[in-house]
């Protein structure tokens, strides 16, 4: 799938959770655009290191740690992107729950047919 339309689809699932969450806030589509940019560059930089620093906790929790390693980069994301705000450490957490499911789906309305 293109990088583009996987920016544009993150965007779209941004700004649809900020509608159906209380304590989430993006400024317009064009806030959304620049969160899923904002956070697909901290999951690209920042979220590896955290990873390692944190393996022996994800180990010893089964990999539930890595909700909270999503979280903080929300929160992070949130500190870097004026338009955007999250309430709390939870609603990060549900909000990055939500985004990964709400993704999934987009992406696989939008996935490209492959011909044999």
């Amino acid at each position: 799938m293109n990088v583009i339309l996987k920016l544009l689809l993150n965007a779209l699932a941004v700004f649809i959770l900020a509608h159906l969450l209380n304590g989430v806030e993006v400024n317009g589509y064009l806030g959304a655009i620049i969160v899923a940019v904002v956070l697909a560059i901290l999951n690209l930089f920042v979220k590896p290191i955290l990873i390692i620093f944190t393996l022996p906790v994800t180990i010893l929790t089964l990999g539930l740690f890595l909700l909270v390693i999503n979280a903080l980069i929300i929160l992070l994301a949130d500190k870097l992107v004026d338009g955007f705000s999250v309430s709390s450490f939870w609603t990060a957490i549900l909000f990055s729950i939500l985004l990964s499911i709400l993704q999934s789906i987009l992406y696989s309305i939008f996935k490209e047919q492959k011909t044999d």
